[in-house]
């Protein structure tokens, strides 16, 4: 009886083609990420700005260095926290209202930051939206991959449909948030990220009543009484050695802010060595769930390493495109936070070519490994492409606006090749009881790529710049060639799937 149960749902699944040939619910989740996108990247187009800005241009008056490292391991704690939103959703809440309290979480956090408060504004936003973002994200993206059975080759085009709306919202964001806050108030410019999750909130609590699937009302692995106690225990240690920590810094004298981002740092990167552990040691899988979730380590590896470059758009190439690079052109006097709306422009323009490509391919398309060994090429050859100029022109002249360009356009094939591809592999590969948490496993990488970079863009100054674009370039590429190599035996151990 239960097997023509789930024989039946499969069958609506593969019947419902009512957005573009994808599951109604599509859309629901589709606009749900726009602009729960358009919040997080409106803010984050002005934030770094924002943080170094003198106090009499409106800012905080931060040192570039602190702001560029705030900026990282805020965008790595951001993807870390979607392990308390995957864990969540599989064992208390199921996904459809662990998706709607992140959405409220991240809301207030903006509305915090769009008052005129200073730096206790700041961190306390921040502590929000870092929470409801990982709420949020990993179940939104979970949920897609529940609207298609296993078989269903509209799994990657709908991926691509779905990621093609989070760039949409990144898109006008930075357009237009960064437009109040460059040249109008900081503040303002905050206050309309906070509508735009207003906007998604509303539109998901309308639209899931009716599109989404009621089995994403449930947790997959409700928590059982002898869990539960197992849980607090390690919450009330993992506090404890956490404060420990904080008390030794605070008595060697060494306490301070970049000492604390090195903690998070670390935190950052152990991670999720410690979560594959738990899932890989877990009797729930099952050994060719195992070998799956083995296969899936090289390539969160080399999405790590991608995602180390890619979010350094919002640090680096933010910080050149302030400081060296002729905002005067064509006519046009553009703000820097502008800059961030080539990252979204270029998906938009690559998701019909890719989603057109896979659909046609078929079955004869390229293993997902192969895609990401691609993939790391191309996000390497961006940044090498960033030599150039400081090679041509030297670290304190101002070089056109098309140099950020053309790494944007570089960059963002590299994403086409890895982000999709990746959400759409996690959930093939997710054993049944991890479900949503194995999603937070591909956040996880995003958050351990950003854990590094707080390190590392300290040493981005003009001085550096040559040696720091080849270096981060090479490192992708050499992962790529490593990929290229593996892609054999990773496609044995992920068990007939592609």
């Amino acid at each position: 009886m239960q097997d023509k149960t789930q024989e039946r749902l499969d069958m609506e699944k593969k019947s419902d083609a009512s957005f573009f040939g994808q599951p109604r619910g599509l859309s629901t989740l589709f606009f749900t990420e726009m602009w729960e996108r358009f919040s997080y990247y409106g803010m984050r187009a002005i934030l770094l700005y924002y943080m170094y800005f003198s106090v009499s241009k409106g800012g905080l008056g931060f040192s570039e260095t602190t702001a560029a490292s705030i900026m990282a391991i805020y965008g790595s704690l951001v993807y870390l926290s979607s392990v308390v939103g995957g864990y969540v959703s599989d064992r208390l809440w199921g996904s459809r209202r662990t998706v709607f309290y992140g959405g409220v979480l991240i809301m207030a956090g903006h509305i915090i930051l769009a008052l005129p408060m200073g730096a206790a504004a700041l961190f306390g936003s921040i502590a929000l939206i870092i929470l409801g973002t990982g709420l949020l994200k990993p179940n939104v993206s979970e949920m897609v991959g529940g609207l298609y059975t296993e078989e269903d080759t509209r799994r990657d085009s709908g991926f691509t449909i779905f990621v093609f709306g989070i760039n949409l919202g990144s898109f006008v964001a930075p357009l237009l948030v960064g437009y109040l806050g460059m040249n109008v108030n900081f503040h303002l410019g905050f206050s309309l990220a906070a509508i735009g999750m207003a906007f998604g909130l509303l539109q998901y609590y309308l639209g899931g009543k009716k599109h989404l699937p009621s089995g994403s009302l449930y947790p997959s692995d409700p928590l059982e009484p002898e869990d539960a106690k197992k849980l607090s225990i390690r919450i009330v240690i993992g506090i404890i050695v956490f404060g420990l920590i904080i008390l030794v810094l605070q008595m060697m004298g060494s306490l301070n802010i970049n000492s604390f981002i090195t903690l998070l740092s670390i935190l950052g990167v152990l991670t999720p060595i410690v979560y594959f552990i738990i899932i890989l040691s877990s009797k729930k899988i099952t050994k060719t769930e195992r070998s799956r979730v083995v296969a899936y380590i090289p390539l969160f590896i080399a999405a790590a390493v991608f995602w180390a470059i890619a979010e350094q758009g919002s640090v680096v190439l933010a910080l050149f495109a302030e400081n060296q690079t002729n905002n005067h052109f064509l006519g046009l006097n553009i703000p820097a936070a502008w800059y961030q709306s080539l990252n979204p422009l270029f998906i938009m323009l690559y998701t019909p070519i890719f989603t057109i490509l896979w659909v046609k391919l078929g079955k004869r398309q390229p293993s997902s490994p192969t895609k990401f060994s691609t993939g790391m090429f191309f996000a390497g050859a961006s940044y090498l492409l960033m030599v150039l100029p400081v090679m041509m022109f030297g670290a304190h002249s101002k070089v056109s606006p098309l140099w950020l360009v053309g790494s944007w356009a570089i960059i963002e094939i590299a994403e086409m090749l890895i982000s999709p591809v990746g959400l759409s592999v996690t959930t093939k590969l997710a054993p049944k009881a991890f479900e949503s948490q194995m999603m937070s496993m591909w956040f996880l990488a995003n958050a351990a790529g950003q854990a590094v970079n707080s390190q590392i863009v300290r040493f981005f100054t003009p001085e550096n710049e040559i040696a720091y674009f080849t270096i981060i370039g090479l490192v992708a590429i050499a992962a790529g060639i490593v990929l290229a190599l593996m892609v054999k035996p990773v496609k044995r151990l992920m068990e007939g799937v592609n």
